[in-house]
């Protein structure tokens, strides 16, 4: 009787309150209960992973090995003060990654992935091959970044869950959205787009693909190196190895790249060569330049950051005293950037190996340069990384 008592007290004092008083209460009451339940898991799983492992579940579904225990955290770069705090408490830096692990960075361009299916198709050939290969240690995470448009992201994030599944090591994926990054890096690289893009609208004219350069800049301080790899690769060893390279670099170099097998540049370079028949620069190797080739590049941005010398070329004066000075109008973005520099000054950059970036784009070939081509194409020792180039069929294992 007493119970019953209380009860008819509560509702005659709620039958007081005016209807929109009670309305808002349980609203307010709804949402702590929503901010208990589904708040609960955000502090250890984002809504992209948690979506990425939806979607393997569902892959999963139908096989009895499934193996749900690999850790595929994706830790969002550092917002509001409230997700701030959240994340100190999870054990997340300020910087998004989370702390007591070794992460090794690995950023590839997905933009209009959505569009093409031609760019699905190699995005599939390189994941599974990475994830076929790669072999980390326990306590090391590698985090995949995808520079993209939300179109494409949806897309991506629907393909991982399918190519991630059998993964044996840690990983953590990043999506950074195509136009805050596009209007961070304009500023940077607006001078030296219309040196090195090939005109209004084309592919490489977006500031995005000049990306590399100014990466230093943009990305938190606390990320030191990373790897920044084309989507048209196909891995034959474990891209662990890779990152060792950061190690081999001689002093004063700030980026790990592979000459280009091409002779691109010995055709880009011909108003220069011409005018001084004795130049390095366009030659094939071993003695001469060839230039880069950016499908695989190691970033140290700690090195970037501190490289005065570096700095000071991307200013647009200095940008174009070598573009006049070389006679140089090239169209592939930051390719032929560091290509440029890397005529003045070699000492910024560690080579790697041919077969880190074997390419195998032969289109020079048939091109005028028939002659000349093998001296460019020819890659003695193992191949790492395939690079399908230009649309080149990548050989089967």
């Amino acid at each position: 009787m007493g119970m019953l008592r209380l009860a008819a007290r509560i509702m005659g004092r709620i039958s007081t309150f005016r209807s929109y008083q009670f309305v808002l209460l349980l609203a307010a009451a709804l949402a702590v209960v929503a901010f208990y339940y589904f708040g609960s898991e955000k502090q250890n799983f984002s809504s992209t992973t948690k979506r990425i492992k939806q979607t393997q579940a569902s892959h999963n579904s139908n096989r009895n090995d499934a193996d749900l225990s690999v850790d595929t955290r994706l830790s969002h770069p550092a917002g509001s003060e409230e997700q701030a705090g959240q994340e100190r408490d999870a054990g997340v830096q300020s910087d998004g990654f989370r702390t007591g692990d070794q992460h090794y960075h690995a950023l590839m361009m997905f933009t209009k992935v959505d569009k093409s299916r031609s760019l699905q198709d190699k995005f599939r050939v390189a994941m599974l091959s990475m994830v076929k290969h790669s072999d980390f240690l326990e306590g090391e995470v590698l985090v995949l970044h995808f520079v993209s448009d939300q179109a494409s992201q949806e897309l991506g994030e629907r393909m991982l869950g399918e190519f991630l599944l059998d993964a044996t090591f840690k990983y953590e994926v990043l999506f950074h959205d195509v136009v805050a990054l596009t209007q961070k890096l304009f500023p940077i690289v607006e001078a030296m787009q219309k040196h090195f893009s090939a005109g209004s609208g084309a592919y490489y004219s977006d500031a995005i693909f000049f990306l590399s350069v100014a990466m230093h800049h943009i990305m938190p301080e606390s990320l030191t190196r990373i790897v920044q790899l084309d989507l048209d690769l196909k891995y034959r060893t474990n891209i662990r190895d890779l990152f060792r390279e950061f190690d081999r670099f001689t002093p004063g170099a700030v980026i790990g790249i592979t000459r280009e097998m091409q002779p691109v540049y010995r055709h880009t370079f011909w108003q220069y060569r011409k005018e001084n028949p004795q130049t390095r620069v366009g030659e094939p190797p071993p003695e001469g330049l060839p230039g880069f080739n950016s499908g695989v590049m190691l970033l140290d941005l700690g090195a970037m950051r501190a490289s005065s010398l570096y700095n000071q070329l991307l200013k647009p004066s200095n940008v174009a005293k070598l573009a006049d000075q070389y006679r140089f109008r090239g169209h592939l973005g930051d390719q032929d950037f560091f290509t440029m520099i890397g005529m003045e000054h070699p000492e910024l950059f560690y080579s790697l190996a041919c077969g880190w970036n074997r390419q195998l784009c032969t289109w020079w070939r048939d091109h005028g340069y028939g002659d000349v081509f093998q001296m460019y194409y020819r890659c003695d020792g193992p191949v790492y990384i395939y690079h399908g180039n230009c649309n080149s069929p990548i050989p089967d294992d």
